[in-house]
């Protein structure tokens, strides 16, 4: 799994950096086989105004499939982080969920296939 974190308009520091690694290893723990790269885009849209302006971007590229993307927006970068997390997690398993749902029907699907021939 190759992880890739990037910052605009603020510094990117280690604890910061470890932050995103700590919470993606947890979210993601169910689809580490088919997950071949992780873009995280971190940025602070407003810049030194205020607001609810830090932005959390996550992409999680996988095998076979398309890209499954995530964002969020609060006014803490932490918690932007916390909820892109929770999400793209529970949006891979959804995805994992869906394609062991269509493996099972198209076994059946080929099974019946097969009894009907003659």
């Amino acid at each position: 799994m190759n992880l890739k974190i990037q910052a605009h308009h603020f510094p990117l520091t280690e604890g910061l950096r470890q932050h995103v690694a700590t919470r993606l290893v947890y979210a993601l723990n169910h689809g580490r086989d088919v997950v071949t790269r992780i873009v995280v885009r971190l940025s602070d849209v407003n810049g030194p105004r205020g607001g609810e302006d830090k932005c959390c971007g996550i992409e999680v590229r996988l095998k076979g499939a398309p890209a499954l993307v995530v964002e969020d927006t609060q006014a803490d970068l932490y918690v932007a982080i916390d909820r892109a997390t929770e999400r793209i997690g529970r949006t891979l398993d959804r995805h994992l969920a869906r394609r062991r749902e269509f493996a099972v029907v198209s076994a059946t699907r080929q099974q019946a296939f097969t009894d009907e021939t003659p």
